[in-house]
């Protein structure tokens, strides 16, 4: 019955994983988006207003996403995560939000515009949605407890072959920077960079496969093929709604990471600029925070919105305060995470 059920579950995940070209509904507007937040719990109000969904693009990768914007691919708005808005800024592909036009723009949590990459005297060029930890999964039923209490987990030999990484430099050098007693990203040395990549190659010798979206990871985790993953929430969120024993450990000792994510605008995008607009203040809505915990996972960036679901367990559970180093996925130096970016392709080519 358990094989039955992973079978089940894989077939359904590699259809999601698939499903990456444009889901199309309103011509007039484009959302370029991670997997998943095409659910429209998120952003119903938008589709209340204009009787039809946003046509959606789907990426697993922000520096994929980048890629595929800068060589020439048309959207009307995008997500990235908070370390690639200053790429996208350099590159003069977006344009400051009319944030008269966004009611809620106010009970947006202010350490998520923090910083003058996000909001300057030119504008507002962010727009925060929503924020999450990436931490431990692991199978409770193959995995003890004290193993998963530190990240030094990802280079026991035990777990040669049963342990999945993310196929994001990001998410990888969070993790090494944490096991090596880094917890601030913006404050490097070449030492420390030295012993995370060091780190890194040690946790290469484990890893079965790097997973490209939550879905793949998902689908690693419940065919069995792998017992421990440094995941995102929505992986943990769908593997437990179907009922498959995965813990979510983010208080090992060395600690784990948090990050947030958001919306730009794009330069010349195809569709309407109202639409945009409107696809925006839906996200920001109260009821937004409820489809996006129960789909994703994730907290909402309006302190408005994240009052109405901070009872519930998910919250208490994945999205509390923790007693344990965290690394805050903020905005660093673009040469830096270059230069983690092409350390992290060697590391994965075996070199």
């Amino acid at each position: 019955m358990k094989l039955l059920r992973s079978s089940a579950i894989a077939l359904v995940l590699a259809g999601t994983a698939i499903s990456l070209p444009a889901r199309a509904a309103d011509s007039e507007m484009t959302v370029f988006d991670w997997a998943g937040f095409e659910e429209p719990a998120i952003w119903q109000g938008y589709a209340d207003k204009n009787g039809d969904a946003p046509t959606f693009a789907l990426y697993g990768d922000d520096d994929e996403a980048y890629q595929k914007l800068a060589s020439g691919f048309k959207a009307d708005v995008a997500h990235p995560c908070a370390q690639m808005v200053s790429k996208y800024r350099d590159a003069g592909l977006i344009e400051p939000w009319d944030v008269s036009k966004i009611p809620a723009f106010d009970t947006i949590d202010p350490k998520f515009l923090d910083s003058p990459i996000f909001k300057d005297d030119q504008g507002v060029w962010y727009i925060p949605t929503d924020w999450g930890a990436t931490a431990i999964a692991y199978n409770t039923e193959n995995v003890p407890a004290e193993d998963v209490a530190s990240l030094n987990i990802f280079i026991d030999p035990k777990y040669q072959g049963r342990t999945s990484l993310p196929d994001s430099a990001d998410d990888a050098w969070a993790l090494a920077y944490l096991a090596t007693g880094v917890t601030d990203w913006t404050k490097v040395t070449d030492e420390q960079f030295q012993a995370a990549a060091d780190w890194l190659r040690k946790a290469h010798l484990n890893v079965n496969a790097y997973w490209a979206d939550p879905a793949q990871q998902s689908q690693l985790m419940a065919s069995g093929a792998v017992d421990v993953a440094w995941s995102w929430q929505d992986a943990v969120v769908l593997l437990q709604k179907e009922g498959y024993p995965v813990g979510f450990q983010r208080s090992a000792k060395e600690g784990s990471s948090t990050f947030f994510c958001g919306y730009i605008n794009l330069k010349d995008g195809p569709g309407s600029e109202d639409k945009a607009y409107d696809f925006i203040n839906a996200w920001l809505a109260p009821p937004a925070a409820k489809g996006l915990l129960d789909t994703i996972g994730y907290g909402h960036a309006s302190t408005v919105a994240m009052e109405t679901i901070k009872d519930e367990q998910a919250v208490k559970d994945n999205l509390s305060s923790i007693d344990a180093p965290i690394l805050a996925q903020t905005p660093n130096d673009p040469a830096q995470r270059e230069k983690q970016l092409a350390e992290f392709e060697k590391i994965k080519a075996g070199f």
